[in-house]
């Protein structure tokens, strides 16, 4: 829950808890609900219970695609868009870095940075590189 006055420089502050989260620039931040335990990210109620006490946290950045497709419109080259299901149980849609054809539905990711200066979206990096005999 937001309470004026909660912000600090160094995150935002947590009112039960009395510490600080990292700022969203440090890793990627999602949202647990206080009453069903269910994650997300960038929600304002909760999807499964319609809670609105949503708490922040931090992911560790490790997860699987379960969708990827390139794009080649409103870009000059073609780029990777994914579905990324992170390990804390919440999927988000980013780009993964690397060859956009070694990119498959199962690959494990993680997380390269929080949000492009671009497009303001997870960039994730595969985790084992692709066979460079396949190319």
């Amino acid at each position: 829950m937001f309470h004026p006055g909660s912000r600090t420089t160094a995150g935002v502050l947590d009112a039960e808890t009395a510490t600080t989260t990292k700022p969203a620039e440090e890793g990627l931040c999602y949202q647990r609900c206080r009453w069903c335990g269910t994650a997300m990210f960038h929600r304002l109620l909760c999807p499964v219970c319609a809670g609105s006490d949503l708490r922040p946290e931090r992911s560790a950045g490790l997860g699987v695609v379960r969708h990827a497709t390139i794009v080649q419109r409103n870009t000059p080259g073609a780029r990777n868009v994914s579905l990324v299901e992170l390990a804390e149980g919440f999927t988000v849609r980013g780009r993964v870095q690397g060859p956009l054809i070694a990119i498959r539905v199962g690959d494990r990711v993680q997380l390269a940075t929080a949000a492009d200066p671009v497009r303001r979206e997870p960039v994730f990096k595969l985790c084992e590189e692709p066979y460079s005999g396949w190319f």
